[in-house]
């Protein structure tokens, strides 16, 4: 690789912790770790080619074009964590998968009619992470920081809302969330 391949690989993966809190390679590495997949069997959950999971994870492209493919990278990143704390079962990650695959966006129901969280109302995480997701696809961090600086001397609240759902980590994100929930 040369040094503009490479300087092009590390813009992009900036450009992917931006939008979507990490390197896109690292979030899909620990997505395959997590829920026992291969990489083929990602890309299939995700509605993505092989090549475009490769060209995501590598840094050749950086962004998600299709918005019900963030929204299945979301729902397993929930799903992930519910395997991880044990209230999802192997079986049920496998079966929820096959709901996450045939989702269009939007809430992901299961044969019982909840959504995928299993308790019928979004998590905490998941909603936080669906308005990083809005805030994101509008405008990339560097320009929703410029605007909260531009808005923190009249609106210091806005402001602060705006630097942490769309530049701040999601810990950060559900921790103001959870502060501001009465």
């Amino acid at each position: 690789m040369d040094a503009a391949q490479q300087e092009a690989t590390a813009r992009a993966r900036e450009l992917q912790r931006n939008w979507y809190g990490e390197p896109l390679g690292a979030l899909f590495r620990r997505l395959i770790d997590d829920l026992g997949l291969n990489q083929a069997r990602l890309a299939s959950v995700l509605g993505l080619s092989a090549p475009m999971l490769s060209q995501l994870m590598s840094g050749q492209r950086a962004k998600i074009g299709n918005p019900a493919v963030v929204q299945r990278v979301q729902l397993l990143q929930d799903l992930a964590g519910q395997v991880a704390d044990g209230s999802v079962s192997a079986g049920e990650a496998s079966a929820r998968m096959d709901e996450i695959k045939k989702s269009q966006g939007g809430s992901v129901l299961s044969q019982t009619g909840q959504t995928a969280t299993g308790s019928g109302a979004p998590t905490v995480k998941r909603v936080v992470r669906e308005i990083q997701s809005l805030l994101r696809s509008v405008a990339a961090a560097g320009d929703i920081i410029d605007a909260a600086d531009t808005l923190a001397p009249t609106h210091p609240e806005l402001a602060e809302f705006l630097r942490v759902y769309g530049a701040g980590r999601t810990a950060e994100a559900v921790a103001h969330y959870e502060s501001h929930q009465n």
